[in-house]
């Protein structure tokens, strides 16, 4: 393979993975967020965000979907929203700081945890068809195939030396 596609590829991969580890920064801080902040404060948020949107559209549909969603924003909805995304930040951060490290166990480590993300996004899908848990899946699957080839050339590297 031409060395430039490698080069090419092996960049889109870092990059790829170091967008991964900052989504999970981001869920584990929303995470945190979700745990203390009161359900109604959230509710007054999100109306606050979308509340020029809506003037402008009211039946804006993402608009429209967030204020309802919010509406069912409880105690256990917070509990769930700080374990699921407290969780998927921290194996996010742990796994992506392995592959930058280019540690080999943590390829087929990543693989398995960003297929099972991909599983529980598309289970989501079928509760609520949100086009954005498919463009999550396919970012997902682009990351998985970008680290099985970064995995692929990184053990025939090891096995070269």
């Amino acid at each position: 393979m031409d060395s430039n596609i490698k080069i090419l590829r092996h960049r889109i991969f870092q990059i790829g993975v170091i967008l991964k580890g900052l989504d999970g920064i981001l869920e584990i801080l929303g995470g945190f967020l979700a745990l203390f902040v009161s359900p109604e404060a959230m509710r007054g948020l999100i109306r606050l965000l979308v509340r020029h949107e809506l003037s402008e559209d009211p039946t804006d549909i993402i608009a429209s979907a967030l204020v309802k969603a919010s509406s069912r924003i409880s105690v256990n909805v917070q509990w769930f929203a700080f374990l699921y995304l407290f969780s998927h930040g921290v194996i996010k951060v742990f796994l992506v700081a392995f592959l930058l490290r280019r540690k080999l166990w943590s390829y087929p480590v990543a693989i398995i945890f960003f297929a099972l993300f991909i599983a529980y996004q598309l289970y989501r899908y079928t509760l609520d068809y949100s086009p954005w848990w498919m463009v999550l899946n396919g970012l997902d699957f682009s990351i998985i195939i970008l680290t099985w080839l970064e995995y692929r050339e990184l053990s025939r590297d090891l096995l070269k030396q």
